[in-house]
């Protein structure tokens, strides 16, 4: 594991360093000791007298922000650091707060499982409820199943089906008139491509009026909650959150009506009318706080999994071509759900560019009472930090986890299923992403339109950097040259 603390990953940071104008050091554990060596590491707290548990290890960083700074700055090189350092369970200081951050697939299977349900969602408030209000993902037990029961009327089969039957047209039209006469920074592209597609499969092509105001409402709201100045004031980014926040209420609640009266193929026309067996449906404003997370999730997470993805295939032009081989073999026609599961090099791609850049950078949880986590005490109203990276990285379970090797989820080696927690890019247990296969669905069907379409290269010697202010960005955008088929 030391090894990867030098890794070209970590060479990636301290470039990035210098967009936050912070210093940058010559080893991760230098900047570690400096932001701690000052303040004592301390337990979370004292395990129960009489008990053989331990306290939890860690140290709080800088005074209030804690380890953000460094937290956005390293990433996973700092994870690693961690884990090397305290093992699975540690504690650091976060906004003035002690998060316990849990590393390795058996300390996150222990709490994603919950078999004592001693963690909520509650762990998220911290972080994104200004802003993600009552999403599925922010809800716990009993009322977590009845949404999510609910919810599931919208991801049936034939629902997916009708959703990548939109998604396909939608793709193949934003992507053929990409230039070529030039490089291009691709990810905006696909940003914006992928709002086309939720405007239409989420939407039904509902408010196409707003598409802008709405890209910009959503990039506002995913990179609010790292703000570090947590008020709304004018100019900064809590309050542009807020502000987008509501541009998004409002935007849902005025196609709401017309929506519920009417039948539709989309997302959103779904939810207005999901209903249980017993009868359960959503209000009003469980569809529009629905809505906003799920088009967030779907919306962010795919475009930074595809931009990931073609960076791989640019960066390793065999694999673009295996790919691209089963893509021309569907011929000009629409693939349909069934021909892009078909895809299996793409499948491949798509696990592991999930694995080497995770679109979730952490999954939060809160403990609700006093329990035990690989040994050690965890006292109630502890905020809980998965860090999904780290187990993606874990030479434990990875064959040189660094490398780009999709064969690693081929049926010969299945390295995914080495622990069940050891590939978690959409979370796991009862808070499993319900739009996964979807998710999934969509990445294929741009890079299957953009295989067809044209070939793609990125300079020698180019390496991205991923800004982690919030899910992972390229800070360059990724320009590509693309060279038309």
């Amino acid at each position: 594991m030391a090894a990867l603390l030098t890794s070209p990953r970590t060479r990636l940071h301290e470039r990035f360093s210098s967009v936050l104008l912070l210093p940058a050091p010559r080893r991760l554990d230098e900047a570690w000791l400096r932001f701690s060596r000052h303040w004592p590491a301390k337990p979370l707290a004292e395990p129960p007298a009489g008990s053989d548990l331990l306290a939890v290890p860690g140290d709080r960083g800088l005074p209030l922000i804690g380890h953000m700074l460094d937290s956005i700055r390293f990433g996973l090189d700092m994870a690693l650091e961690r884990y090397q350092r305290y093992g699975p369970v540690s504690w650091m200081g976060f906004f003035g707060t002690r998060m316990v951050v849990v590393a390795g697939p058996p300390a996150t299977q222990a709490v994603l499982i919950n078999k004592d349900k001693a963690f909520s969602q509650d762990g998220w408030t911290l972080i994104i409820d200004r802003f993600f209000h009552r999403g599925l993902m922010l809800m716990s037990f009993d009322e977590h199943h009845m949404h999510r029961r609910i919810m599931q009327e919208a991801f049936t089969r034939p629902r997916l089906t009708q959703y990548v039957d939109q998604v396909v047209p939608t793709a193949h039209k934003g992507v053929v008139g990409w230039p070529t006469n030039g490089p291009v920074r691709i990810y905006p592209r696909l940003k914006e491509l992928t709002l086309d597609v939720a405007t239409e499969v989420f939407m039904g092509g509902r408010g196409g009026e707003d598409t802008r105001a709405v890209n910009q409402a959503f990039v506002a709201t995913v990179r609010a909650p790292t703000a570090i100045i947590r008020a709304s004031l004018p100019g900064g980014r809590w309050r542009a959150g807020l502000q987008g926040r509501k541009l998004l209420e409002d935007y849902f609640h005025k196609h709401l009506p017309e929506t519920r009266a009417q039948d539709g193929n989309d997302l959103f026309a779904a939810l207005c009318h999901a209903t249980t067996e017993d009868g359960d449906s959503f209000s009003d404003d469980d569809v529009v706080n629905h809505m906003i997370f799920l088009m967030m999730a779907a919306h962010d997470t795919t475009t930074a999994t595809t931009t990931a993805a073609v960076y791989y295939l640019a960066k390793h032009p065999e694999w673009q071509e295996r790919a691209r081989a089963e893509s021309d073999a569907l011929g000009d026609s629409d693939p349909g759900i069934d021909g892009l599961e078909g895809l299996e090099t793409l499948d491949l791609v798509v696990k592991e560019t999930l694995r080497l850049v995770a679109p979730v950078p952490a999954m939060m949880r809160k403990a609700v009472k006093d329990t035990e986590l690989e040994g050690h005490f965890i006292p109630a109203g502890a905020i809980i930090s998965i860090t999904p990276a780290l187990n993606h990285y874990d030479p434990a379970y990875w064959t040189e986890p660094e490398t780009f090797d999709p064969d690693r989820f081929g049926p010969e080696r299945h390295e995914e299923k080495s622990h069940r927690n050891a590939w978690i890019p959409f979370g796991g247990g009862a808070h499993k992403c319900i739009g996964m296969l979807f998710g999934t669905l969509e990445a294929k069907a741009i890079l299957h339109e953009m295989l067809r379409t044209y070939r793609w290269t990125v300079p020698e010697g180019y390496e991205v950097q991923w800004d982690s202010t919030a899910l992972p960005v390229p800070v360059d955008g990724l320009p590509i040259q693309l060279h038309r088929r």
